[in-house]
């Protein structure tokens, strides 16, 4: 994994620092603006000093649609870098990106944070996740960092992988995984959109502090909430059928999940590394850390 040589923080002098006179006239586009991670990196680009403008279908600063061109080149006006985040629940985007990518280059845009996944250079052929990567690597007059994070913790606070019935439903087969808080991902972002010539190039593959099976998770949570928490590894067909069925997830989408539950599966899981650190000078966030903040998402709802 490539990585930049970074100053830490009190390493640093002031010319590394946003000045706060040039800070007010660069703008962030936070593609995702009020996801996981967008809505995180937007606020945290504003307590440093920067401008970020949020952009999604609906709630953000700028209405942005991947599939309406038409709101791409609105929502760059004037901005000098990019957060990207790519269509969800798809597996084909990367002609769409390109097409942004070069009204990007036109608007004067010249760094863009790519939110991509750990592993990415291994996904199937029929995911573009890498193909975006390398589109950006062949983009001469844009700066750009890769972000691959692990799974991220929150899947098991919010609808993607619920508590059901005090079971945490999902194949993973025993196999492990270093599960990541968004919030470190996107603390791990914003540094490369405050200083991008210092993360020009750089990989990063944020992680949590330790690999744990989505059994250990459910001891954690069982832990916090006082309350008996299972894994349910079922059979990972039958796991996204059903999803797909459900209308959970859109058909062609199954290759994707396959791709991600077969990783764990086969024992390919992301594992700990330093980046989190490396970059924002602060450890990665623990799962148990993560419970405590969150233990009001497996509240038991009251009947009716």
């Amino acid at each position: 994994m490539k990585k930049n040589r970074l100053k830490m923080p009190d390493q640093q002098n002031a010319t590394d620092k946003p000045d706060t006179k040039t800070a007010t006239l660069r703008t962030t586009l936070v593609l995702g603006g009020t996801g996981r991670t967008g809505s995180l990196v937007a606020r945290n680009l504003a307590e440093r000093g920067l401008n970020a403008r949020t952009a999604s279908r609906r709630g953000a600063d700028v209405r942005f649609d991947w599939d309406d061109p038409t709101t791409y080149a609105p929502a760059l006006d004037r901005a000098d870098s990019v957060y990207l985040v790519t269509p969800v629940m798809r597996t084909k985007f990367a002609h769409q990106v390109a097409k942004f990518l070069d009204l990007a280059e036109i608007a004067g845009v010249r760094h863009v944070t790519y939110l991509s996944a750990y592993g990415s250079d291994r996904a199937p052929p029929d995911v573009d996740i890498h193909a975006v990567e390398l589109e950006l690597a062949r983009r001469g007059s844009l700066s750009h960092a890769i972000l691959r994070p692990a799974w991220v913790m929150q899947n098991f606070s919010d609808e993607h992988l619920p508590l059901i019935g005090g079971a945490i439903t999902v194949p993973t087969g025993g196999g492990k995984e270093a599960f990541v808080d968004a919030a470190d991902i996107a603390a791990v972002a914003v540094e490369t959109l405050c200083n991008p010539e210092a993360h020009a190039g750089a990989q990063y593959a944020p992680t949590g502090p330790q690999s744990l099976t989505v059994g250990e998770v459910a001891d954690i949570i069982a832990s916090v909430i006082g309350r008996c928490v299972v894994h349910n590894d079922m059979d990972p067909n039958a796991w996204i059928n059903g999803a797909v069925g459900a209308g959970f997830v859109p058909a062609d989408y199954a290759v994707m999940l396959s791709w991600l539950t077969g990783t764990i599966i086969a024992g390919n899981g992301s594992r700990p590394n330093e980046d989190i650190e490396k970059v924002t000078g602060r450890p990665a966030t623990s799962f148990r850390n993560f419970a405590k903040r969150n233990a009001a998402a497996w509240a038991l709802r009251p009947a009716g």
